[in-house]
């Protein structure tokens, strides 16, 4: 779970993803925060042995501290958790669904499928993000309805295997071309989402999409076919942060805010 600048939510967060009844290791890495978020970070991390804690030396930007927190996962599904209220890990379950019975290697959780609350903001980002999946399908050759969404859920051995380069918001479109590139099994899942206003936090902006065009066209150029790497037998229930409420199942999973259960555009 990358933390930058958190420190509204951030406990309210980490005591969400950590009360889905699921066995989870929560990996945070605070990039840089200057606004008191690493010492809250620091105490959750001693008040709860699920935490496993990073801090980066300065602000690197949300996928350097992605890349270090899927290095760091164990589980057998990595989880990409943000630090603010947008996203629900109560949704976990829905999400884990496809990769716990062996249909899917990744699992994007679509904000456009839905029909669960969505609260009412930017019409401009709404055509922004319509513009770049579109751009991104048509690039790809698959068909998703959300590529900019947070919550993308992945076999560990899957993600860890993909070189990852984008230090920024890039690694949004970098992670689908290069999932597409593999003929991974992608499923998407339903969710909910609570986005937040400039005021309240919100981070992206127009020079991220941008960005994030640039690495559509940049990792369609240059990126090979790569052969999928297949799972040999349904995996055992072990996660750490994607089940849905209600659910029972215990799987290992590591969430990325860059957290364990290895989380707006």
């Amino acid at each position: 779970m990358p933390v930058y600048n958190e420190r509204a939510t951030l406990a309210q967060v980490v005591e969400r993803v950590l009360a889905v009844p699921l066995d989870i290791e929560l990996i945070c890495i605070d990039d840089g925060s200057t606004d008191g978020s690493r010492e809250i970070l620091t105490q959750l991390q001693a008040q709860r042995p699920q935490i496993r804690a990073f801090l980066q030396p300065h602000n690197m930007g949300k996928g350097a501290a992605l890349h270090r927190g899927i290095r760091a996962a164990a589980g057998d599904f990595v989880i990409i958790q943000d630090a603010d209220l947008e996203y629900d890990p109560a949704e976990y379950t829905f999400l884990l669904e496809p990769l716990m019975e062996g249909r899917a290697d990744v699992v994007y959780g679509s904000r456009f499928l839905s029909s669960r609350p969505h609260r009412v903001l930017y019409f401009w980002h709404s055509v922004g993000n319509w513009i770049l999946t579109v751009l991104s399908n048509a690039l790809t050759n698959i068909n998703l309805s959300d590529m900019e969404t947070c919550y993308k859920v992945f076999r560990r051995e899957v993600i860890q295997s993909i070189p990852l380069e984008e230090k920024r918001f890039g690694f949004e479109p970098e992670i689908t071309v290069k999932i597409a590139k593999r003929r991974l099994r992608i499923y998407e899942v339903g969710i909910s989402y609570w986005g937040r206003t400039y005021e309240e936090g919100k981070k992206i902006n127009w020079k991220d999409g941008i960005r994030a065009l640039w690495c559509l066209l940049k990792y369609c150029i240059t990126e090979p076919v790569v052969p999928a790497v297949r799972q040999q037998e349904k995996p055992c229930a072990a996660v750490a942060v994607s089940p849905a409420p209600g659910s029972h199942q215990t799987s290992q999973a590591e969430v990325s805010d860059t957290g364990r259960l290895s989380p707006d555009s």
